[in-house]
């Protein structure tokens, strides 16, 4: 029989982090729907709707910890607007300013050619594409 934490509670000790009530209250909603792509207000609004009581700097908060903890990627699409995305492996992303949708694109389907040399004591982490849309014409 399955514990109904036991998933995110294995995620966040797995990733070093204490599973305090709000951190797993925060995780099932982001983990147990699957792969997704979330705003902080958007599981701000998620939460209140699924009673649980956390704060918006709580969720801004824990967002940023699962992210540090290797749990999420953030994708800013424009300044002062980013997405946490549930799907940690490389993929890059269709951006829909008009409805503010984020769309997987599979890592395999975006070429780059060539990168520039990083500065010097640096190397490239990883590369994030994304690709703004707009109506359809």
């Amino acid at each position: 029989m399955d514990r109904p934490y036991g998933k995110v509670l294995d995620k966040l000790r797995g990733a070093g982090l204490r599973p305090t009530r709000q951190r797993l209250a925060l995780a099932r909603l982001l983990y147990d729907s699957g792969d997704q792509h979330v705003t902080a207000e958007h599981l701000y609004a998620l939460s209140k709707s699924a009673d649980a009581k956390v704060s918006l700097a709580t969720v801004y908060n824990t967002l940023h910890q699962f992210k540090e903890a290797g749990l999420l990627r953030e994708v800013v699409v424009e300044p002062g607007r980013s997405y946490f995305d549930t799907n940690i492996d490389n993929h890059h992303h269709f951006y829909d300013p008009q409805t503010g949708e984020l769309i997987d694109i599979p890592s395999s389907h975006v070429t780059l050619a060539s990168l520039p040399t990083p500065p010097s004591g640096k190397k490239v982490d990883r590369v994030d594409v994304v690709v703004r849309l707009s109506g359809s014409d």
